[in-house]
């Protein structure tokens, strides 16, 4: 029994859903229904979030107002992945300029952050866990510059929801239950965390209603005070002082001068839409420099469980990730050949270097000059098109493992992305940001929003966006589907750290549901594949059916999220 309505794309991009209580094919069937609406969507990787920023729509408010306070209520429904300790990336369109705008909210180093202090210290790598990964965090300011710029709301409005939560009580899902347990002996070691994310010494577990009273006083500060409660008030005291006792580096000034920028997203085409990413320190463009490998080869014609596309898939992939660990690090601090890379002529040189029947090994960066993660990702579309594509992380779960004692959240660790190599483009400089991972995405035809979308999970991302996309535009599955179909991942490309290849072909991580078949021809090919039940990363797109204008939505079913409709 057909249940969907056809999804148009283009004239030739079609999907339909069927029964959910039949199997689900490899090809990539959806595993429950898409969400359709028309007044308005909102898709977080909590339900209650998602519900959250929904209400902000009933109420009289726009994609943007949605974003901030779905962002705040993922802040504390799921800790694991972010918070406000954390950083923000957002591309929003605004349909009443027909513009498309980035925010990089994203924090330096502390200006007392060198490479001699680390030298010092006799230390190769910049710590994953402690003071010394910080960055200045971004989140709160980035909720601000987005409200400012595009929304309605007041961040008391925006917040309330949050706070009332916090201090009742929200009832834990599975998953992020999952991701916190695994978490508890990082969280007995601090205080500040112990006392805010753990129950009787144990991480609360699915189904439990968790509070945060801490972060409910956080939030009261930030409504009533603004952003500054942040940065110059309680809370950024708060943090100076446990940086001051964990040997950090932060100063006042680090966050009394730390602004968000706004700044251009940048695109290629693919199959006649134009995909838009942010510009380093991000890894956007990794997504399009894959894109435009790819584009010349027919994908359709191959088919989605074909060897050939995965092999092209992790070759792309390859030649993407080698460029990103020589060229992606902050503009400000030195050149990135942003337009060479996304360029088709540069993915035309490189894609000479792939082997059709034989996998890569010690992949080079090109001459462009001429992961670990928990993050959450949401997008919303109100009912006059305006759209926001928006990504919060902490870096690692629970970020640096520290937290304020009070404040209700703990502090990444971004910072540990930099290299201490003196001669690496991403290396460690005072008020720097550093390299980043998290990366909203959005696909536009003739200047018009089609879709809005984003997959969560550190060097997944890049890799997981060119997926959902060729899911979408070559095989012709649906926005859900296009997130539930079995994938990839390849790990062991070397890193902005300045890290060597953890092996030098990498290694294939196949979902089960990619065939066996497969996995053979791929281990022909030379590919190092091992099994996985699920791969990193999580996605959420809300598609805008060209035709009717009506509100397509799919969350993943790897994640805890919906896709809440109006």
């Amino acid at each position: 029994m057909r249940l969907l309505t056809a999804l148009t794309l283009s004239m030739v991009l079609q999907a339909d859903g069927r029964a959910a209580d039949r199997p689900v094919p490899v090809a990539g069937q959806a595993h429950r229904s898409e969400t359709v609406a028309v007044n308005g969507m909102v898709c977080a990787s909590h339900p209650l979030a998602a519900q959250i920023g929904l209400d902000v729509l009933k109420a009289g408010g726009n994609a943007v107002d949605a974003a901030v306070a779905a962002s705040a209520a993922l802040a504390l429904m799921e800790p694991t992945s972010c918070g406000i300790g954390g950083d923000l990336f957002a591309i929003v369109y605004d349909a009443k300029t027909r513009k498309l705008s980035g925010l990089n909210a994203s924090g330096p180093a502390p200006k007392t952050a060198t490479l001699a202090y680390f030298a010092v210290k006799k230390l190769d790598a910049i710590p994953e866990r402690g003071p010394l990964a910080w960055s200045v965090p971004g989140c709160v300011e980035g909720w601000d510059q987005l409200r400012r710029t595009f929304g309605t709301k007041t961040f008391k409005e925006l917040l309330a929801p949050s706070i009332r939560y916090a201090e009742a009580g929200v009832p834990v899902p599975e998953v992020i239950a999952g991701y916190w347990k695994a978490s508890e002996r990082l969280l007995a070691r601090d205080p500040g965390l112990r006392e805010t994310f753990l129950i009787d010494g144990r991480a609360p577990r699915a189904g439990e209603v968790f509070r945060n009273p801490h972060l409910a006083r956080s939030y009261r500060l930030i409504a009533d005070q603004g952003r500054d409660a942040f940065y110059r008030g309680d809370i950024a005291r708060a943090i100076l002082k446990l940086s001051d006792a964990e040997g950090g580096l932060f100063t006042p000034a680090d966050f009394a001068d730390y602004r968000a920028e706004w700044i251009d997203p940048v695109s290629t085409t693919y199959r006649g839409y134009d995909v838009w990413e942010l510009p380093p320190p991000g890894q956007g463009i990794a997504a399009l420099q894959m894109l435009n490998t790819l584009e010349p080869h027919d994908l359709k014609a191959v088919g989605p469980n074909s060897p050939d596309y995965w092999h092209l898939f992790v070759e792309a992939k390859k030649l993407a990730f080698a460029d990103r660990a020589k060229y992606y690090t902050d503009p400000k601090f030195a050149a990135v050949p942003t337009d060479r890379l996304i360029s088709k002529g540069y993915a035309a040189d490189r894609a000479k270097l792939i082997d059709p029947r034989k996998a890569g090994v010690g992949v080079q960066a090109g001459d462009a000059l001429v992961g670990k993660a928990d993050t959450i990702y949401l997008c919303v579309v109100d009912k006059d098109h305006n759209c926001v594509s928006l990504i919060q992380s902490n870096y690692m779960g629970f970020g640096s493992g520290l937290s304020a004692p009070g404040t209700g959240f703990g502090v990444q660790n971004r910072g540990c992305l930099f290299s201490l190599d003196p001669a690496h483009a991403n290396k460690l400089e005072p008020g720097k940001r550093p390299f980043h991972t998290i990366i909203p995405a959005m696909v536009t035809k003739a200047g018009a929003p089609v879709f809005t979308f984003g997959v969560m999970g550190g060097d997944m991302q890049p890799q997981g966006h060119v997926q959902v996309l060729v899911n979408l535009l070559d095989f012709g599955m649906g926005v859900q589907a296009a997130g539930d179909a079995a994938r990839v991942e390849h790990v062991g490309s070397a890193t902005p750290t300045g890290k060597p290849e953890a092996a030098r072909g990498g290694t294939v991580l196949a979902e089960t549901g990619i065939p066996d078949a497969v996995v053979k021809e791929l281990e022909a090919r030379g590919h190092v594949v091992k099994r996985t039940k699920v791969n990193s990363g999580g996605y959420q797109g809300i598609l805008i059916d060209p035709t009717t204008g009506v509100l397509r939505g799919g969350t993943e079913s790897r994640k805890d999220g919906v896709a809440a409709g109006w």
